[in-house]
């Protein structure tokens, strides 16, 4: 990994012009270092990530448009644009878009461990099937837990 250089990164560009879908979610990576990794994300209505959990990183959420319902360590919640989003390492969570407009968002992880490579993982997937994604993930430092009956 390179180190952090300085400068903008633009509204509209990622790390090399990389685009993810990721479940259904258009993920941007706007930063990558061995210490932090920073995505800009865009989530249609009625898309979530499932309840999961990081055991070697903590992430963050910057919400900068709609709603995100969330489950945190099995209370619910909810995060609206200006919010931020704590989400320790070994705290299960999961986040939800179950309004009718898209969420926007800037998502950040430290230290960046093998999530970066997951993403390309999910991102290469013919089909992102529930069963393949838990495993790839799992051997990324990701582990998921059994989506809520109401998830979707």
């Amino acid at each position: 990994m390179n180190p952090l250089t300085a400068g903008v990164t633009r509204a509209n560009e990622g790390l090399d012009g990389i685009s993810w879908n990721i479940l259904g979610q258009t993920y941007v990576p706007k930063t990558l270092t061995e210490e932090s990794f920073s995505w800009h994300a865009t989530l249609p209505p009625g898309t979530f990530v499932p309840p999961h959990i990081h055991t070697t990183q903590d992430e963050f959420i910057y919400m900068l448009e709609g709603r995100l319902d969330l489950l945190v360590d099995g209370k619910e919640s909810f995060a609206t644009a200006g919010d931020l989003i704590k989400l320790p390492r070994n705290i299960p969570h999961g986040l939800f878009n179950k309004g009718d407009s898209t969420v926007k968002c800037l998502f950040w992880v430290s230290p960046t461990a093998r999530l970066y490579d997951l993403f390309w993982g999910l991102h290469s997937m013919a089909e992102q099937k529930p069963a393949d994604v838990v495993a790839l993930s799992a051997k990324h430092e990701v582990d998921f837990l059994p989506p809520p009956p109401d998830a979707g």
